[in-house]
């Protein structure tokens, strides 16, 4: 089974801050792969543009990877896992965009969707972190996912 960690963040402001975010992908509960990025900064950067940012991103590296096992996918956003599961409706032009996307990537997979408090996504939330940093030291360029 793949178990997808995932986290976002706007910072310092939200919103109009530096839209960051980080993932982690586990086979059977070790690591195989962790990433990292940036969307960009200023109007239109939300920490929920971010969440959905790292879930996309997480998921797109599982589709390249062809990898085509059982998917759990956990993060601290409630609105993202929610939305994600149906739970919640898709108001936000946000969310317009990004749920039916993310379904469309997920199409045919066998996926599930499940809160996780902060305390149990601190990796993920420290990758975000360093997608932000790694935005601010290349003077504001968008970095790519790693």
């Amino acid at each position: 089974m793949i178990t997808i960690y995932f986290d976002g963040m706007c910072y310092p402001k939200n919103p109009c801050g530096v839209a960051a975010y980080g993932y982690l992908i586990y086979r059977d509960g070790e690591l195989i792969h962790r990433g990292f990025g940036a969307v960009g900064e200023g109007k239109g950067m939300t920490n929920n543009v971010a969440e959905y940012e790292g879930l996309k991103a997480a998921v797109q590296w599982v589709i390249d990877e062809g990898i085509v096992e059982r998917l759990e996918v956990k993060g601290d956003s409630q609105l993202v896992i929610r939305q994600m599961k149906g739970e919640w409706k898709v108001n936000s032009a946000t969310s317009r965009k990004y749920v039916p996307e993310i379904r469309r990537l997920l199409q045919g997979k066998d996926v599930s969707f499940s809160w996780v408090p902060r305390e149990k996504n601190v990796e993920a939330d420290r990758l975000s972190r360093v997608g932000y940093e790694r935005y601010r030291s290349r003077g504001g360029k968008r970095s790519r996912p790693v």
